[in-house]
């Protein structure tokens, strides 16, 4: 099993930097002992101009068979001789994909502790892999390498090159070219694709797949025209997992298309920029993105009037919030929650994670999770905070985040705040009939959101108030409407309770 990586390079910018970014001298033949075998790195050339890194990985059929014993192997041929006897010594597949994470793990995750600036430099690329299983042929090899902005080349393999009456087999010889790839897409793509062309894994696919597929389709696999049949194929078919992938993929897409709609209206009106702490910076952002601001602070009052130490901010996107209630120490422990990596990220640029004082980052946490499931980690808080969240899901998936939020986690507060598209007429620049922006899925009248949040509380055994943020039109009323549950007293908290 063979894989080739060759970039090339100017003096300015030598090819021979693909060795700092795999953490792999070029002078040196390295063995890594796998699970299936052994995986050798070597460099068949280096130089200035061009430099190749090659992957062999010599898998052990027998120790392949030992460890899939009794866990499902997908894909596995159930005849004795064919489990010792098949292609996955010789062909790309999940063994491989493996193989890539373990070895190139640093440069997969866009890590260069000796250059720190390589890895975001995009790099002239050449993949070659001369044998890959391609269950739906040449024309699907393109389909899912051709979007992520790779130039490519692909063979069939006839069966008996000596018969070729016999036809082609289900193998290709591939070629992928690409300068504007970073080394880590590179690596991220092709440690999903491999194994959803030859579509079958060696081992048992669980729920830990989902994160991991999460993790490496960071940035391109929400968009990808064919995302449903690589999230089924990765996921060997599992439609419990592919369900949950599908839907926190869609997350990540509204959390990330919601993320640019606020940078371009950031940019346009000169809006606030938390990223720094300027003192002076409050005054202006006050005029220019008022709301904002007047939104930030009515959660933060009704959570001063709730008397919450341990907050949650459900949907925390770029870390607004969750600065905020750093800069209170009435707020003993601060999570953040969102499904987007790239937001967390940006989150924990602008809170300075780590550069901040030990007793300050022991108050604040960023975690990744589906406000759509039940998460444990949620529960036991005093206050959940969904700020503009419920308008970015579809309706039917509405009791989902309820559950979640008022049935399982249960926090003693939970705040709601939401557009009022009545107020919309108000705004000059929206036109007739169109939401504040694309990928609202609703925003309700003061009357709908009322109806919801008086269902909501009823069902869950919450009361609930309800607070007008920014100016409060005597017409169409505010801007934004905010809902403040509080968990009655007395309230049984679990259905087992109530049964027993």
């Amino acid at each position: 099993m063979f894989l080739t990586i060759t970039a090339t390079g100017t003096p300015e910018r030598p090819a021979t930097d693909l060795g700092f970014l795999l953490h792999k001298h070029p002078d040196n033949a390295q063995a890594f002992s796998t699970s299936y075998g052994t995986a050798h790195v070597l460099y068949p050339e280096a130089s200035v101009e061009r430099c190749t890194a090659a992957l062999l990985l010599e898998v052990d059929a027998v120790a392949l068979v030992r460890r899939g014993k009794g866990k499902g192997r997908g894909g596995a041929p159930d005849a004795a001789l064919a489990q010792y006897v098949n292609d996955r010594p010789y062909a790309a597949s999940s063994l491989l994909a493996v193989a890539l994470s373990a070895v190139f793990s640093s440069a997969m995750k866009g890590q260069c502790n000796a250059r720190p600036e390589l890895p975001a430099r995009p790099l002239p690329l050449r993949v070659e892999v001369p044998a890959l299983p391609a269950r739906g042929g040449a024309d699907l090899v393109r389909e899912l390498f051709e979007p992520l902005g790779w130039t490519v080349t692909v063979e069939a393999v006839a069966l008996d090159a000596e018969f070729p009456e016999w036809g082609d087999s289900r193998y290709v010889s591939l070629v992928l070219e690409s300068a504007r790839l970073t080394l880590s897409e590179a690596l991220r793509h092709l440690y999903v694709l491999l194994p959803v062309l030859d579509d079958a894994k060696h081992y048992w696919v669980s729920s830990d797949e989902v994160d991991k597929l999460l993790r490496a389709g960071e940035g391109w696999l929400p968009d990808h025209p064919e995302q449903k049949l690589i999230t089924s194929r990765y996921l060997s078919r599992r439609w419990s997992l592919t369900r949950e992938a599908m839907e926190r993929l869609e997350l990540v897409r509204l959390a990330e298309a919601d993320d640019s709609a606020v940078e371009e209206i950031d940019n346009a009106v000169g809006a606030e920029t938390e990223a720094d702490d300027a003192e002076n910076s409050e005054e202006k952002e006050e005029k220019t993105v008022s709301l904002a601001v007047q939104r930030r602070d009515a959660i933060l009052a009704a959570l001063h009037a709730s008397g919450a130490a341990r907050v949650l901010d459900l949907g925390c996107g770029q870390g607004q919030l969750v600065q905020a209630l750093l800069k209170d120490t009435r707020f003993d422990e601060i999570v953040g929650v969102d499904v987007s990596m790239r937001a967390l990220t940006v989150a924990s640029r602008r809170l300075k994670l780590d550069r901040m004082g030990e007793r300050q980052a022991a108050r604040v946490k960023l975690v990744q999770g589906s406000l759509a499931y039940t998460d444990k980690r949620l529960k036991g808080y005093d206050a959940a905070v969904l700020s503009e969240v419920i308008e970015h899901l579809d309706l039917p998936r509405l009791p989902a985040l309820e559950y979640a939020v008022f049935g399982s986690a249960r926090p003693k507060t939970v705040l709601v705040t939401t557009p009022n598209v009545e107020y919309n007429v108000r705004w000059e620049t929206l036109a007739a009939g169109h939401s504040r922006h694309g990928d609202h899925r609703f925003e309700w009248t003061r009357a709908e959101f009322r109806t919801w949040a008086g269902h909501v509380a009823q069902r869950h055994g919450y009361s609930v108030e309800f607070t007008p943020v920014g100016p409060d039109d005597p017409e169409v009323g505010p801007p934004t409407q905010l809902a403040t549950f509080t968990i009655s007293a007395g309230t049984l908290t679990t259905k087992e309770e109530k049964a027993a």
